[in-house]
């Protein structure tokens, strides 16, 4: 059977790209897994990027984990948590999620296509943030490994349903619905050695709370 097939509750699966891009455009922390030289797992939790086609993470040159899994099969798990189903018992009761697994093999990226990643990186931490600051240094660059993997092999489950409590649960007394998270609200903490008089950049201020 495919990976990529579910075997429990296909009905949250979806083939839809769309969302898919959405779901990794929402999210800037991912988990590789993969497999040591010894035949071992191992999973790394890192910053991720998707750039078109293709997910990014990077590290440093010295980084074993970013070595060992250039070019050898490994999988990314994406997660974001909306909120939680809130049903009349605990055993309904589930979370509000989006989650993907996407299958491939990273690459290390080079030259004039290493330093347009490392963009889309910052961008994607903070947008807006690449043209407010200096680029990379031969040395910085030279100490920083950049991989890409393909997005080609992938699955992604949707939970936003209702609760599925039994008839005789809803004709109780206990409340039951979503609680949504939302947007988490931001707080800007100038550095302790911040220069007085420095302004607020334009890409941080854009994720201020607006009221």
């Amino acid at each position: 059977m495919s990976r990529t097939v579910a075997t429990r509750l296909p009905e949250l699966m979806t083939s839809d790209r769309a969302a898919l891009d959405g779901l990794l455009d929402a999210t800037i922390v991912g988990h590789i897994a993969f497999a040591e030289a010894d035949g071992s797992p191992g999973v790394i939790p890192t910053a991720v990027a998707r750039w078109d086609d293709r997910i990014l993470v990077h590290g440093s040159t010295g980084s074993r984990w970013m070595r060992l899994v250039s070019g050898i099969p490994a999988a990314v798990a994406i997660t974001a948590v909306d909120g939680i189903v809130v049903a009349r018992s605990a055993f309904e009761s589930s979370l509000l999620y989006r989650s993907a697994v996407l299958f491939g093999s990273f690459r290390a990226l080079a030259g004039a296509e290493k330093s347009q990643a490392l963009d889309v990186l910052t961008q994607r931490l903070i947008p807006g943030r690449a043209p407010e600051v200096r680029g990379s240094s031969p040395k910085e660059l030279a100490a920083t490994l950049v991989l890409a993997m393909p997005i080609d092999e992938w699955s992604l489950r949707v939970s936003d349903g209702w609760p599925e409590d039994p008839d005789e649960d809803v004709a109780g007394d206990a409340w039951a619905g979503h609680l949504r998270f939302g947007d988490r609200p931001v707080r800007v903490l100038p550095a302790p050695d911040l220069r007085a008089g420095t302004a607020i950049p334009s890409s941080v201020q854009r994720l201020r709370p607006r009221h």
